[in-house]
């Protein structure tokens, strides 16, 4: 999983965010095995890499409301609907489970291989778009 490392998270931001901003979308893992580690937060499952589903941080997340629900992203002139299935953790980072990863930045939706797919981004340009969103 690919990170924005040297953005800082500050406390309540994602408060602030409003959907439909332009915000970074990364690539996530959801596979056994891959580097996203632990099965996922929505539903304790792993899911298969040729699935549409995202992250969200975690003031977007919700505390876990938005788990299951579907999300509109649009990208790169295209759009995918991709259902949340886990949080991007955005104050404490991530759990041995999850490659103890730092903690996200508050605009972040991390989205598997189809989302990417779907998008039309080449593989070698996945890793960082900017996009909006809605539910």
């Amino acid at each position: 999983m690919l990170r924005l490392a040297n953005q800082v998270v500050v406390s309540g931001e994602e408060n602030r965010l409003q959907e439909n901003e332009t915000v970074r979308t990364t690539r996530i893992v959801v596979s056994k095995g891959g580097d996203g580690g632990g099965p996922l937060e929505c539903d304790n499952q792993y899911y298969s890499d040729d699935t549409p589903v995202v992250a969200l941080s975690t003031g977007w997340y919700k505390g876990g409301d938005r788990c299951h629900k579907y999300i509109t992203i649009n990208g790169n002139g295209r759009s995918v609907k991709a259902m949340v299935v886990d949080e991007c953790d955005s104050t404490m980072g991530c759990d041995g489970d999850h490659d103890y990863q730092p903690p996200c930045p508050n605009n972040i939706v991390d989205a598997s291989k189809a989302v990417w797919k779907a998008l039309g981004v080449s593989e070698d340009n996945w890793g960082d778009l900017d996009i909006t969103w809605t539910e």
